[in-house]
């Protein structure tokens, strides 16, 4: 009945091993007091059986107190060492000796059997001194074990002296069947009720935690509550801050929308204000080759007026008169063309850009630009001189572009070329002779526009914020920030191409522009 009770326990607590090696205590001690039974019964009439039946309880004996020392020690927590494993070792040699026949098996089972009873006893004593919860239940059934078995011995002897001649079944006999019953339900029963008490416990734990549990999700639940209530206000009120701000944020914005477009615009104008300083450097040079040709023009119309009204006319030198005058007027022509083509320029790059794309030749725009920023530049400083160079490479296709878009942008990186060359100019730096250069070429589908010079150069530093709107390395009120910010964007959103720049600090810089053919 213990062993069916403990291995149903083992079923539904596999956590709990103690309940199977239990099991195996009872079953091996149930199995051990009916094999006594059955020895009694064929003792004398069958000796061989009942030779092979004493030793399978021998057997059985020894192995259910090896059980119930692995029960003890999942009991109680300990971790079975080399003592337990020495029991099962002997265990083991008991079989050997018995299968080979061996008159010393009888000794190697009181041996094993012992040694099983004093790690019992060792180990329930253990657990007491460490006072774990119900360990004197299991010690109190050795207990009744050492007694009994003390008892039993006494029992025999005085049954043996008082046995009657003629009975069938003496006290003593009675005795010595019912009194090992009792030795080994001791501890069975022990080990039963520490499991019952321990299984009792944990129930009870299990209830009160079970309550605590359910007072502290109570707790957390109401907590919840108001944390969800708190939440909500908080974030009523966080939503009001966050349309009060982004009202705040969108009027900022508004403001600095209406900032950037005034300071974009006095980029263009400063821009058109050195693009107009050049300009009219340029149209100064034709403009005095009209006059100059106009007036010598007004002195061959007089002095052919003057041979038409002599009585002798000369021919020959009234066609003289007339080709000169003929020349003059292609001059002129030659000339006033070319003013007019400069005040289209400025015009073009005056007027804001329409975005239009036309096939643009790059060559003439580069050389075009480069001059005006030269004259500008001279403009505001007579004694400025430098060297300009030209690379532009013959079969350059025309590239459909924003003209005064691209314009803008070289005039910003020729004027900024300029500046850079006159500064290391003013510096002083002896043999210094300052140069601007400008060069195209086709690489692949793209057209690559270089513009160098060999003036102050950049740190690393510095070019990594050369592009950001606003930022500038020249002097309050000589520069906005926004050229070649408004060059990298004309140039990469415009026109899907690339502005990048290459310098080094006290030799020179130079930008490279690709555009897409």
């Amino acid at each position: 009945m213990l062993t069916l009770l403990h291995l149903a326990f083992f079923r539904y607590y596999p956590a709990q091993p103690a309940n199977l090696y239990f099991a195996l205590f009872t079953l091996g001690s149930g199995l051990q007091n009916l094999g006594i039974l059955g020895q009694k019964a064929m003792a004398f009439s069958t000796p061989v059986p009942g030779l092979l039946l004493q030793f399978v309880t021998d057997f059985l004996l020894t192995g259910a107190y090896l059980w119930a020392v692995r029960a003890l020690y999942a009991l109680f927590g300990f971790r079975p060492g080399w003592l337990y494993k020495g029991l099962w070792l002997g265990f083991g040699v008991m079989v050997a000796l018995k299968l080979y026949g061996s008159e010393t098996v009888a000794y190697a089972f009181i041996s094993v059997f012992l040694a099983a009873i004093v790690e019992l006893l060792h180990l329930t004593g253990r657990a007491l001194r460490q006072r774990q919860r119900g360990a004197w239940i299991i010690g109190a059934g050795f207990a009744v074990t050492l007694l009994l078995i003390v008892g039993m011995l006494v029992i025999i002897a005085v049954g043996t002296l008082l046995k009657a001649p003629n009975s069938s079944l003496a006290a003593g006999d009675v005795l010595s069947v019912l009194l090992p019953l009792v030795l080994y339900l001791s501890p069975a029963l022990g080990i039963s009720l520490f499991l019952a008490r321990e299984f009792a416990l944990d129930a009870v734990l299990l209830q009160v935690k079970l309550g605590e549990v359910e007072r502290l999700s109570a707790q957390t639940l109401a907590q919840e509550q108001d944390k969800q209530a708190l939440l909500a206000n908080q974030n009523e009120t966080l939503e009001q801050q966050v349309a009060q701000r982004t009202q705040e944020l969108q009027g900022s914005l508004t403001r600095l929308q209406a900032t950037q477009a005034q300071l974009v615009q006095a980029e263009k104008m400063a821009g058109l204000g050195e693009l107009t300083a050049g300009i009219a450097h340029e149209i100064q040079n034709p403009l005095n080759f009209v006059n100059n040709f106009a007036e010598v023009s007004a002195e061959l119309v007089g002095e052919l007026a003057e041979e038409q009204q002599r009585p002798a006319r000369d021919p020959a030198l009234e066609a003289e008169l007339l080709g000169d005058l003929k020349q003059n007027l292609g001059k002129i022509s030659h000339h006033g063309q070319r003013a007019a083509s400069i005040v289209r320029g400025m015009l073009e790059h005056s007027r804001a850009s329409t975005g239009e794309r036309t096939p643009s030749d790059l060559n003439a725009l580069c050389d075009e630009y480069l001059r005006l920023a030269y004259h500008g530049l001279r403009a505001k400083d007579k004694a400025f001189n430098a060297a300009l160079s030209t690379d532009f490479a013959p079969d350059l296709p025309a590239v459909n572009v924003v003209g005064p878009d691209i314009g803008r942008v070289l005039l910003n990186l020729l004027t900024n070329a300029f500046y850079a060359v006159r500064q290391r100019q003013r510096a002083g730096e002896a043999g210094y002779a300052p140069r601007v250069g400008v060069s195209t070429r086709r690489v692949g589908g793209q057209v690559e526009i270089r513009v160098a010079d060999n003036g102050t150069g950049m740190p690393a530093a510095v070019q990594a914020k050369i592009f950001q709107p606003f930022f500038t390395t020249k002097p309050t009120g000589e520069g906005t920030g926004l050229g070649l910010s408004l060059s990298h964007d004309i140039i990469a959103q415009g026109h899907g191409g690339t502005l990048g720049v290459e310098s080094r600090e006290g030799e020179g810089t130079e930008f490279v522009i690709f555009l897409p053919i």
